[in-house]
């Protein structure tokens, strides 16, 4: 496994060996490629039609934009939804639309087609890093297949890049496009053995490196990885520093030509339009993370990050399989490795100088973001992950040459043993990542949630129903009060409507989704059927109003749901779940009275009564009528708690105090009453018992409760609960 021919040898024999090179070299890389191939397949485009069965609400918002696109809405960046998005994974799914229709498939595969290629451009740019000796030159083929094959190989079977790149991401973009930036960077720009930069090779790469911006926010740090790489080849800064500014300063000025050129479209955009540009990175400040100072917030996430190779990873179901390090311990131990000797040989490997810039720099844009304490993100690293990949095999390089001397290859053998050793790598490493995902992630209750999957299952079932404009679907979710995803999906001329299953104003809202479609007569209501434990409650809420205010005419029975007809729809008056408010009713001090309660399961009000008893059913409503004083500047949170006999806490839920239009309470019209409506859910391991139900009303910034005039208590027993 040795590059270097030893000493002593003929000129003929290191002519016999290059010769042979030529013809090994290329039959070795071909299997390497084939076997890559093999495993992209396998984790990125078997079974892409169905798995994953939904698609994520925020990713969602790219396919409602290719939408747009195809009906000629046309822009450099899509601020509107889903706190502002670049163009490219947009214009990418609206041709993958066009030509597929709105569909999962569409949806999902320009990302998983990026996130394929990503592992042979990889590929290609590790051989162009360490296929040659950085001093003289010479090819150090054996040197490259390793590097190059180890690292796209492990970011083939990284089931972390098999979630992203299944997952519809717009960030699967990032890898492919800055890896094929530096490769043809590289490539183009001349060597110290002769040969001539090619000029079209530079512009392309150029192109490449202004096409970044198009793809996903922390592509933004990318100049900076080309400067600092670039800037890294004049130290230090002397004459001879001068000299090699003064000879490659056309290449350099033709390479951020092209890439100015291109980026200048949405570049100016954000010139225009800057609150664009931060509004993302905003919602993610660090100064957002109020545990911490900034400083304290970013030292937490470089930890973070750093455990990510090998310790600890992201915990979030949408990006990665149980928290899985992005690096095995055996994968983790040869990338620090590989770091260490990149460290070690900075000044005299421009690639591994570069590795190490490339993870630097595009670790940046997570360690400078608020996680909100959930741990390493993964997609937002996902531009320092190849440079990490590459890392492995460097230092799975470094530690076959601590064998130099004690075994002796022949070129042959040498192929034989690079070629065999690398590819069978690749493949049981792609075994182990398709098992992981379709026989310990696929079909579990968790897969089913973390793709949305019940959206999608409604969109394919109301698709198929009969056309009919006189009908208003209501699809009852827990998680928000619209879906993306959905709006993608759904093909129907009915209106349809996702509506927040257990939102505060849940009867208002359904009355004024019904009071704006005048000219229906029909309501179909999805109901998600309960023994599918992974799909969120809180529907029977919704079928109960259309119980209370219309007229039953059936259900459809489907695989994840039942659909239930309703007709004679009552808009004569307000909708609620109660027909009256009793006590208690408080006024206190700081501002706010509580003017009326009352307690219900599904269509039915709970008579008030000294004890209420719950049965099997351990779910009920409480509906709350408020009121302001004028000049009320607080903003007003309750606590709803469950005491037991001694007084003792056993269950307690905090909420905003927010009215239809989600304004807190010192926006409020003062004196006029606000109505809202609480699901509560009484743990299933409560015991059997008799139980206060008590509301606090405090301050949401200082946590300072209110009192009742009066009393001076900031405790108000609601009812008595006689848990059964």
């Amino acid at each position: 496994m040795h590059d270097r021919v030893p000493d002593g040898h003929s000129a003929r024999n290191l002519t016999q060996s290059q010769g042979k090179d030529r013809i090994l070299v290329p039959l070795v890389a071909l299997g390497i490629v084939i076997a890559l191939t093999a495993v992209v397949v396998m984790t990125r485009l078997y079974r892409l039609s169905e798995v994953p069965p939904g698609i994520i609400n925020d990713e969602g918002a790219n396919g409602v934009d290719a939408l747009q696109v195809l009906q000629g809405q046309h822009h450099l960046f899509f601020a509107e939804k889903a706190s502002g998005r670049e163009p490219l994974a947009i214009y990418a799914t609206a041709l993958a639309t066009l030509l597929l229709g709105p569909s999962l498939l569409a949806f999902h595969l320009p990302p998983a087609l990026a996130s394929a290629g990503a592992v042979l451009a990889v590929f290609w740019l590790g051989l162009l890093l360490f296929g040659s000796d950085e001093q003289s030159s010479r090819p150090t083929p054996w040197r490259g297949l390793t590097v190059a094959g180890i690292g796209a190989g492990v970011m083939a079977a990284s089931i972390s890049q098999t979630f992203l790149a299944r997952g519809g991401f717009r960030a699967n973009f990032l890898p492919l496009i800055l890896a094929l930036s530096l490769a043809l960077l590289w490539r183009s720009w001349g060597r110290s053995d002769g040969r001539k930069a090619s000029w079209w090779g530079l512009a392309l790469a150029g192109a490449c490196a202004g096409l970044l911006l198009y793809t996903y926010i922390p592509a933004r740090f990318a100049p900076f990885l080309f400067l600092l790489f670039g800037l890294s080849f004049l130290i230090p800064f002397g004459d001879a520093a001068k000299a090699r500014v003064k000879a490659e300063w056309p290449k350099a000025g033709l390479f951020v030509a092209v890439a100015g050129l291109v980026a200048a479209p949405i570049l100016t955009y954000f010139i225009l339009h800057p609150d664009d540009f931060f509004f993302r990175s905003r919602e993610i400040s660090l100064s957002l993370d109020s545990r911490r100072t900034q400083l304290g917030a970013f030292l937490n996430n470089v930890v973070d990050y750093l455990l990510i190779f090998g310790v600890a990873g992201d915990p979030n179901e949408n990006y990665n399989f149980a928290g899985k390090p992005l690096l095995s311990p055996w994968e983790a131990l040869f990338f620090w490795a590989g770091v260490g000797m990149s460290l070690w040989r900075w000044r005299r490997r421009p690639p591994c100088r570069l590795l190490l810039i490339w993870l630097g720099v595009m670790l940046l844009p997570a360690m400078l973001s608020y996680n909100r304490g959930h741990g390493p993100n993964a997609l937002r690293i996902i531009g320092a992950a190849p440079a990490a990949y590459l890392l492995v095999g460097v230092g799975i390089w470094e530690a076959a040459r601590l064998l130099k001397g004690r075994i002796s290859f022949n070129n042959a053998t040498a192929a034989a043993v690079v070629g065999l050793l690398v590819t069978c790598f690749i493949l049981v490493q792609g075994t182990f990542a398709y098992r992981t995902y379709f026989y310990q992630w696929v079909g579990t209750p968790n897969y089913y949630a973390a793709a949305d999957a019940e959206i999608a299952a409604a969109a394919h079932v109301l698709n198929m129903q009969p056309s009919d404009a006189r009908s208003v679907y209501l699809i009852p979710y827990q998680l928000s009060n619209d879906h993306y995803g959905f709006d993608y999906l759904y093909q129907g001329e009915a209106p349809a409507h996702v509506i927040h299953s257990t939102m505060t104003h849940l009867p208002q809202r359904i009355e004024s989704i019904l009071a704006s479609n005048e000219e229906v007569s029909i309501v179909k209501v999805v109901d998600w059927n309960d023994a599918l434990g992974w799909i969120g409650g809180g529907e029977e809420y919704t079928v109960a109003l259309l119980e209370k205010y219309g007229t039953y005419l059936g259900s459809q029975q489907h695989a994840f749901l039942q659909v239930h007809t309703f007709s004679d729809v009552a808009l004569d008056r307000s909708w609620t779940f109660y027909e009256s408010l009793g006590p208690p009713s408080v006024d206190y001090d700081g501002g706010i009275s509580l003017l009326g309660t009352a307690l219900g399961q599904g269509d039915t009000q709970l008579a008030a009564q000294p004890q209420i008893k719950l049965g099997p059913e351990r779910t009920f409503w409480i509906a709350m009528r408020w009121q302001t004083a004028p000049g009320l500047d607080t903003e007003f949170a309750l606590s709803l708690r469950l005491h037991d006999s001694e007084g003792g806490g056993v269950y307690q839920r905090d909420i905003v105090l927010l009215d239809p239009n989600y304004s807190r309470t010192n926006n409020w019209p003062p004196e006029q009453p606000v109505e809202t409506l609480y699901h509560m859910e009484i743990p299933p391991d409560l015991k059997p018992a008799e139980y206060e139900l008590r509301l606090i009303v405090y301050d949401y910034e200082t946590l300072q409760p209110t009192v009742e005039l009066g009393v001076w208590k900031p405790e108000a027993v609601l009812a008595f609960l006689q848990v059964e």
